[in-house]
């Protein structure tokens, strides 16, 4: 439900995409929030443009273009290169805007979807990240970057409050602004019948000036994969914890596909801290096609009551919650199709929908 197009001009390399399968998938999840009328709503893609010898040193140039039914992405990143035993060095730039549905979204149809809660986040960001040479099994990456969030309504003017009057930024005005200096470990070991990932990482607000954010962010997220027979069990928990001054989007959003499926984004609850647990029996049916038994579930260990405002709490969120169910993997030439059926604790159905292209 798509199309991808690769154009070389000079040694310039250029990757369209344009898909309208998203455009099906997000309608069934979210509640319609934002009609422009335009036909370019429509449509969903991205342009890539990637130039591997910019000033004739190998220099690499690469500018990405991501549009969703809601959301935008536009973002450069040039590589210098180096010897590979040395740390690599990329700066980049971003702009993007994106609902803040999973904070501030309002939860409907026994929490098996979010809709708008007239709250979106437009972030400029830019830095550097160092990545370190890759060892036999970890690897790591330090990045230092300058963010300016500001929170816009569904009409695209700047807001300092939410629905009900509470503050949507840290410091109260129409902007928050931070040094973030994060610090990124991945782990990594793989065989014939099983594999196992561990990924941590901690972010520093550093504040250069005394309005901006200072707060320390924990995250991990580890995952086991083990062969049993002509099955795979795959298996992760995911974790973390914030201290410090946040705004509200700074906290974690549990529910939804990828966390707690059976719940809409962020429907289950939000927190400073968090703990989701998610396991899923994948069956082989035949070359293209694979069955799967998953269940998830997830809690806000009690924190939502500290984020500023306690949007959790107005929104009627039960802090914690569980969900089970049945799916398809399907695999095409041109990408692979996921299809998820689950019931969450409040025996609400919800069928999910996803989609990935395979790169060429």
């Amino acid at each position: 439900m798509g199309a991808q197009k690769s154009i070389h001009a000079g040694k310039a390399k250029v990757d369209l995409n344009v898909d309208f399968t998203h455009k099906l998938c997000a309608a069934l999840m979210l509640q319609p929030f934002r009609d422009t009328g335009s036909p370019l709503s429509l449509v969903i893609g991205s342009l890539c443009i990637k130039h591997p010898n910019l000033f004739g040193k190998s220099e690499k140039l690469d500018l990405l273009w991501d549009k969703g039914l809601y959301d935008s992405n536009v973002s450069i990143a040039y590589r210098k290169p180096r010897p590979e035993w040395l740390t690599q060095q990329t700066v980049f730039l971003q702009h993007s805007v994106s609902p803040e549905v999973a904070i501030h979204g309002l939860p409907f149809d026994n929490f098996s979807r979010s809709g708008s809660g007239d709250v979106n986040l437009c972030r400029v960001s830019a830095g550097l990240d160092l990545s370190e040479p890759a060892g036999t099994n970890w690897s790591s990456k330090t990045s230092i970057k300058f963010e300016h969030v500001r929170p816009i309504n569904d009409s695209g003017h700047s807001i300092t409050r939410d629905v009900h009057g509470f503050p949507v930024t840290c410091s109260g005005a129409h902007h928050d602004s931070m040094v973030v200096l994060k610090q990124e470990s991945r782990f990594a070991r793989a065989n014939d019948g099983s594999f196992t990932k561990l990924n941590l990482q901690i972010e520093q607000g550093i504040p250069l000036l005394s309005k901006w954010l200072i707060f320390n962010r924990f995250k991990f997220v580890a995952s086991r994969g083990l062969k049993i027979g002509p099955a795979f069990l795959l298996t992760s928990l995911t974790g973390g914890s914030i201290v410090g001054d946040i705004a509200p989007y700074q906290a974690f959003a549990i529910g939804g596909l990828g966390s707690v499926r059976g719940y809409g984004e962020g429907a289950v609850g939000s927190g400073r801290s968090c703990l989701v647990a998610n396991s899923e029996l994948i069956l082989p049916l035949n070359q293209m096609c694979e069955g799967a038994i998953f269940m998830d579930c997830g809690s806000d260990l009690g924190s939502g009551r500290y984020v500023p405002g306690d949007p959790a709490m107005r929104h009627g969120k039960p802090g914690s919650g569980v969900g089970g169910g049945c799916g398809l993997r399907f695999k095409f030439p041109l990408g692979h199709l996921q299809v998820d059926y689950a019931i969450n604790a409040f025996q609400q159905k919800t069928v999910y929908f996803g989609f990935s292209n395979v790169a060429s």
